[in-house]
């Protein structure tokens, strides 16, 4: 069942979506060739510490799940999409990491995620990463009073599209609130003025997910968490946290 938050639970999830930004923030700095998935993570748990928030990802365990989420941040290197466990695992000079992050401050929600590349990129990185935050701006644009999820599904699905990257077709984004997943799915392509009509106070993750060899296929990884493209190829993952309002989109989750 979808909740509609009033301003007031908007302006108390900005707060928790900064935790997410700074968070973000820190670990992209700190990411740098030598440096551990681990490391990331725990520097990503002290920025939750010093906010006084925790983590949604920590012990989450969905249905698909065999084993609780033993971090505080989703580390996806290379062919990996999403769900990434951060490990020992020391980045490597033009690794393309995504890194996913959630927070819960008072009882809200607030979840984003990155891509980035680390040491010397290459020039195809930099490209899916471009068309994942273009795509990801565009759902942004469309997230207006008025509009349905349908006209985000389409905004995102064209950027990726035209780029000639594939779309996982069963992951997506999401509503936010009091809990990191709620009511209604975003899904990162679909058919413009379909869907459920978007109305002031919804707030949702918009998550574009792009595989770079245009394929759409992907399997679960030994670990069973971490999701892998089937082709080989790199993936990019970005997503804010945005409030749908009268004004126009509000994005919650912003890095400044």
């Amino acid at each position: 069942m979808m909740e509609l938050k009033t301003d007031t639970s908007i302006d108390a999830m900005y707060e928790a979506g900064q935790v997410v930004a700074r968070a973000l923030t820190a670990v992209r700095k700190a990411a740098d060739v030598g440096v551990s998935l681990l490391e990331l993570d725990e520097l990503a748990h002290e920025t939750l510490r010093g906010a006084g928030a925790t983590s949604p990802f920590l012990g989450y365990r969905p249905s698909f799940a065999p084993t609780p989420f033993p971090g505080v941040i989703c580390a996806s290197v290379n062919d990996a999409i999403v769900h990434g466990i951060p490990t020992r695992y020391r980045l490597r000079d033009g690794d393309l990491l995504s890194v996913d992050f959630g927070a819960e401050l008072n009882g809200w929600v607030g979840d984003s995620a990155i891509s980035f590349t680390v040491g010397r990129a290459r020039p195809a990185d930099v490209r899916l990463i471009e068309t994942a935050e273009r795509a990801l701006a565009a759902g942004i644009e469309a997230a207006v009073v008025g509009n349905r999820v349908g006209d985000i599904a389409h905004a995102i699905g064209t950027v990726c599209r035209a780029a000639g990257y594939g779309i996982m077709d069963d992951f997506g984004g999401h509503g936010v609130g009091r809990h990191m997943h709620e009511d209604p799915a975003i899904p990162n392509e679909g058919r413009p003025h379909r869907g459920l009509p978007l109305r002031h106070g919804m707030v949702i993750a918009i998550e574009p997910m792009l595989i770079a060899g245009g394929r759409d296929d992907y399997h679960a990884a030994p670990d069973g968490w971490t999701l892998r493209t089937n082709d080989g190829s790199r993936a990019a993952h970005t997503e804010h946290t945005v409030a749908i309002t009268e004004a126009g989109p509000r994005v919650l989750t912003e890095r400044r």
